[in-house]
């Protein structure tokens, strides 16, 4: 009786790994489900994902005012007319940008936000920051890039197996240093230049990154919840930061704007030629 018991424990932790491993993969593809040809603003979708929910009125930055429809329980509630026309702006800008062959730097590291990022600019092959901000990834481009190209390097030399001609303990420590690089920096590994804009998902969260686009006139596309300062910010879209449905649905947006850029690139390139 106890050896079943035992086996079905077993089982049971097994099924809960493949189940914890399945969901993770489906975060990880999470927009590679979408059919972006179809994907239309939508008041509608805003309201059903929770997109105007704010912070508590306690907390709001007199910067969103012209963004509160009101408050409800003490909790302030943005006007979804006014992200949408915002959001048609801020998609406007970044197909423009991706339409001229540049690049858009997804930005977000907030502990929900990691693999939803990382998702939206692998499925539209952006470069992305879902982990720590490296300081002078903008302002100091030349050192940055320096690592990026030793990394690339590395991991071509190491499919080459051109590390083997080292010893195990050596080829080991190689490996490990490419994996603590591409955990790093491997979202922007193959950014050669510097992004045409910056999208954010968290203006405090990632303040480090906007001061840097700042510093270098890169132009700036975030998402605002009611407590922050839009000051400086290029394309601020009202929308609730928090939530996974609200994160979800919104940068959905975002990498729609980018396929449509993508789309037109050889369009523009014919026409140039004509």
């Amino acid at each position: 009786m106890k050896k079943m018991v035992e086996e079905e424990i077993v089982i049971d932790s097994e099924k809960k790994v493949k189940l914890e491993r399945k969901r993770n993969k489906y975060e990880e593809d999470y927009f590679s489900q979408i059919d972006f040809s179809e994907m239309k603003i939508s008041v509608e979708d805003m309201f059903k994902n929770g997109v105007y929910f704010g912070h508590h009125k306690s907390r709001k930055n007199p910067q969103m005012n012209e963004y509160i429809f009101a408050t409800k329980n003490g909790i302030n509630i943005l006007d979804l007319q006014k992200t949408a026309l915002r959001l048609r702006e801020a998609m406007k800008f970044i197909e423009d940008i991706v339409s001229s062959g540049q690049d858009i730097l997804f930005v977000g590291t907030k502990k929900q936000v990691k693999r939803i990022i990382q998702s939206a600019a692998k499925k539209c092959e952006m470069p992305y920051v879902c982990e720590r901000w490296l300081g002078g990834t903008f302002t100091n481009f030349e050192i940055i890039s320096s690592r990026t190209r030793y990394l690339r390097e590395g991991e071509e030399k190491k499919e080459r197996g051109e590390y083997s001609k080292y010893t195990k303990f050596e080829e080991m420590k190689k490996g490990e240093e490419l994996e603590r690089m591409e955990f790093r920096m491997g979202g922007i590994k193959n950014m050669k230049k510097l992004p045409g804009a910056i999208f954010v998902v968290s203006i405090q969260e990632d303040n480090l990154a906007v001061k840097e686009a700042l510093k270098k006139n890169i132009p700036i596309i975030a998402l605002a919840d009611t407590n922050v300062d839009i000051r400086g910010i290029d394309y601020p879209i009202p929308a609730n930061e928090d939530a996974v449905s609200s994160l979800k649905l919104m940068l959905g947006y975002i990498v729609k704007a980018a396929l449509d850029g993508k789309s037109q690139i050889g369009k523009k390139s014919s026409k140039d030629q004509k």
